[in-house]
């Protein structure tokens, strides 16, 4: 007789649901129904659709602007035309997938001198390839996206250029020209100024209301022929407005003397001699009157000077 074999399992084990079976279905999570695309689809990486950090909303921006063809518009008012989030919240979700390397927007002048934003969806972070194709990474080791080198090490925010400054800066003058720079909010929302702003844009005014023009014909000045599109530094060029085109002083006029009228009083009689006589009040006649009373006079004559 053969050799009894002692491991050989004494009757055949069933399958266990779940584990070693090839169609079977976990008890609790998603449950997927997948159909192989072969038209129509965009292969989008786990590090974005499964990002730690992302918003919703910003992942599902993220994977819609990776599906658009190359020259779709993306700008704000086009995605808030497409989505029911308002304007505020997927300009916040546009932030995120900047900040985290998923778009890169820059801007550039145009032949035509437009100055238009150039936006770029990178679906890998990190790399600048233009036409790299890239593969999916595995569901279950997610690589997470390479910040930008020097994201942190911002440049320090230029100065502003200088502006004109009032002959006399009198309190009055510089509150009323800080009154101005606040008002031109209501003009056009894109000049609304920061304090430090209005406080370095003043002197300028002031130096504008220092030249006999009114604050509507500065405002005008301020507020005319500005260009369509976004102003990224609305102080800077209101500044450059404040010294370029500085209107000369007024022309010198010279005070007008004042002119005195003599004053004609009325006639009237002589207390004494009853004869007419000019005066401011009734009485007597120069003639009438004592000697030493009108200077020039004596006995109620003329009296010449001598010499």
């Amino acid at each position: 007789m053969d050799t009894e074999n002692p491991s050989a399992p004494t009757r055949a084990q069933s399958r266990i649901p779940g584990k070693n079976h090839p169609r079977g279905h976990p008890h609790s999570g998603v449950v997927h129904d997948n159909a192989r695309h072969t038209t129509r689809f965009t292969v989008i990486g786990n590090h974005l659709a499964q990002h730690p950090e992302l918003s919703g909303l910003a992942i599902g921006l993220g994977v819609h602007i990776q599906s658009l063809p190359a020259g779709a518009p993306v700008d704000i008012k086009t995605l808030t035309a497409r989505f029911p989030e308002g304007a505020t919240r997927i300009a916040a979700a546009l932030r995120e997938l900047e900040a985290h390397g998923y778009l890169r927007r820059t801007r550039e002048r145009v032949p035509d001198g437009r100055i238009v934003t150039r936006t770029v969806s990178c679906n890998q972070p990190g790399h600048r390839g233009t036409q790299s194709e890239h593969r999916g990474t595995a569901a279950n080791t997610p690589r997470l996206p390479t910040r930008r080198p020097g994201l942190d090490k911002r440049p320090p925010p230029k100065l502003l250029p200088a502006v004109p400054r009032p002959a006399y800066p009198s309190p009055t003058l510089l509150q009323t020209a800080t009154d101005l720079l606040a008002g031109l909010r209501r003009q056009d929302p894109r000049l609304l100024l920061s304090t430090t702003d209005a406080e370095h844009l003043a002197p300028g005014v002031a130096a504008w209301l220092e030249r006999d023009l009114t604050p509507t014909a500065v405002r005008q000045a301020l507020t005319t022929d500005l260009p369509p599109e976004d102003l990224r530094r609305p102080a800077a060029l209101l500044a450059h407005r404040l010294a370029a085109q500085l209107p000369p002083p007024p022309p010198f006029r010279s005070p007008t003397p004042l002119t005195t009228t003599a004053v004609r009083h009325p006639l009237r009689n002589c207390d004494s001699c009853d004869r007419a006589f000019r005066g401011p009040e009734p009485g007597l006649c120069r003639a009438c009157t004592p000697a030493g009373r009108f200077p020039g006079t004596l006995n109620g004559c003329e009296v010449e000077a001598a010499g």
